[in-house]
């Protein structure tokens, strides 16, 4: 019954995103491991039932798929987050599944009944072709994992140098994706195969569950755009970090230079308030000052020790306990103060009050004896 429930609902969401018009790259990319992952369930279906009796020309397809979900995985990882790469070197990736597939020949070419003999003897005759594609899928799985989070990671603070709000961009949904993935591929050493694609199925509502709640996905939402672009080489050459000091050291801006442009920047901050816009970008600051967002990037990050987004929330919250100082505004919600302050929602202030100041806003509130609701 579970393998039938995924099978919905895998063909429900592929018929969403192939219905969905103005289809983007990563909606591609999402429809074809959708299609793949329905073809897997099916044949798996199949097989659990011994319906394969009925349909032995089926057997040994199913063997090198999961080779394919780790590419999907970081294909789609690096499209959402706006990374460059070439489409040869995407096809690069499914070189293991074409190793695998040709892999299974010596049994694809086997007759149907010695196909279910083969199966009817637990792969009898084929067991060193099994482990070392087992193996291969392991290696994947663990590859693809590190490889995705890195994404991830450069990803998260590629928008903390651009961004003051990220709750709606972070793609923290996309980070337990691949946390949920990785748990599939741990569960390959331990469970049996029906422990296993139950565990594919729950993946499949999950994709379901964040592709309704996650704005963009199954309905037509803007892919986000990032300058400066990372390309897909920096994976495999100096990270994000790496490139930014490198980028620094070569910069032509001397110590005056940056001063002078961070004392623009803190005038043109207590002037315009522009960190009251809550969303404020790294772009929207450069242009009202007249100069690069790179060169705003390496002001704030050398002078100010912070990225873009710590940098304006740090301005928010010294707004913030301004306003909670004047006994005219304690009439006022905690909540309302902190929209005034440039924040968007209540988890975004709390989080970031927290992080910033290493108190709840509550816990401050109280150690200055404000009256705040």
């Amino acid at each position: 019954m579970i393998y039938l429930i995924g099978i919905t609902i895998t063909f429900f969401l592929s018929f969403i995103l192939l219905m969905k018009k103005g289809k983007s790259g990563a909606d591609r990319i999402l429809f074809a491991w959708l299609c793949v992952i329905l073809v897997q369930l099916i044949l798996f279906s199949i097989i659990s039932s011994n319906k394969y009796l009925e349909f032995p020309y089926l057997l040994g397809f199913e063997i090198p798929i999961p080779l394919l979900h780790g590419p999907f995985l970081f294909i789609y990882t690096l499209v959402l987050t706006s990374r460059q790469f070439s489409r040869p070197k995407m096809f690069l990736h499914f070189l293991p599944f074409s190793i695998g597939l040709i892999a299974t020949i010596p049994f694809l070419i086997l007759s149907p009944k010695e196909k279910i003999l083969v199966y009817q003897n637990e792969g009898e005759g084929f067991e060193t072709i099994s482990i070392i594609i087992f193996i291969g899928i392991i290696l994947s799985g663990i590859a693809y994992t590190i490889l995705s989070l890195r994404v991830l990671v450069n990803h998260k603070k590629l928008i903390k140098d651009n961004f003051s709000s990220i709750e709606k961009i972070n793609l923290q949904w996309l980070f337990r994706l691949v946390l949920g993935l990785s748990c599939i591929w741990v569960l390959a050493f331990f469970a049996d195969d029906e422990i296993i694609f139950s565990s594919v199925v729950l993946f499949v509502a999950f994709i379901g569950y964040y592709g309704i709640k996650q704005v963009g996905i199954f309905t037509n939402q803007q892919v986000l755009e990032l300058t400066p672009a990372i390309e897909y080489k920096e994976l495999v050459e100096p990270s994000v970090a790496e490139a930014e000091v490198s980028k620094y050291d070569n910069s032509a801006l001397s110590d005056s230079q940056l001063k002078a442009i961070h004392g623009e920047l803190v005038q043109l901050m207590k002037q315009k308030k522009l960190f009251l816009t809550p969303e404020l970008t790294l772009k929207m600051v450069a242009e009202a000052l007249e100069i690069h967002p790179n060169t705003l990037s390496q002001v704030i990050n050398t002078v100010e020790q912070k990225n873009f987004f710590d940098y304006v929330n740090t301005l928010r919250i010294e707004e913030f306990k301004e306003h909670i100082a004047i006994p005219d505004n304690q009439k006022y919600t905690l909540l309302s103060l902190a929209y005034e302050c440039g924040f968007n929602s209540k988890t975004s202030f709390n989080r970031n009050f927290k992080n910033l100041t290493g108190k709840s806003p509550s816990e401050y509130l109280k150690e200055n004896k404000a009256r705040i609701d």
